[in-house]
């Protein structure tokens, strides 16, 4: 998926700089997490794989980027976390210039009826354990978002996907 990826990114909630190794050689990454201690992990990783990047510790839905500022963004594992996901996408769009690619890997609302019917009886103790939400409807909500979706794969019981956006303006 990051592979994809072209010109200034801004990869949110970036951990510890898992997706490095996958970057083509000439963009510019600016790696946001809330955790300094993932921060820390993810400049060994940049520069282990050699990428260039900045750095900043912040929560994602308090960032202020300017409007068209990035070529691509980036989101892997992220939405199920956020207290207002869909606020989050809607930053996302704003933050990547027209025609700019969103790139998301993200875990959500299977399908899969029974499957469905675990992940919603088993969110609240995963979000009390792991602050994690197993039951957004991801898709309804890059859909509310504005994001257009240029391709897209199920994976895991239609519960993973893999979203190509873009900010059609």
């Amino acid at each position: 998926m990051v592979e994809t990826a072209t010109g200034k990114v801004l990869e949110v909630s970036v951990g510890a700089g898992n997706n490095f190794p996958f970057y083509p050689v000439d963009v510019h990454v600016t790696a946001v997490d809330f955790s300094q201690k993932m921060i820390e992990k993810a400049k060994e990783a940049a520069e282990e794989y050699g990428v260039e990047c900045e750095f900043l510790v912040s929560d994602v839905e308090n960032l202020m980027f300017q409007e068209n500022t990035f070529d691509t963004v980036v989101s892997t594992l992220s939405l199920c976390a956020y207290k207002d996901p869909e606020e989050v996408l809607k930053q996302m769009k704003s933050w990547v210039k027209p025609n700019g690619n969103i790139l998301l890997l993200e875990h959500g609302l299977s399908s899969k009826q029974p499957y469905a019917w675990l992940q919603n009886r088993l969110d609240g103790l995963s979000v009390k354990f792991i602050g994690c939400h197993q039951n957004r409807d991801i898709l309804k909500m890059v859909d509310h978002s504005g994001i257009e979706i240029r391709q897209m794969e199920k994976m895991m019981l239609n519960s993973v996907f893999l979203i190509y956006g873009v900010n059609q303006q």
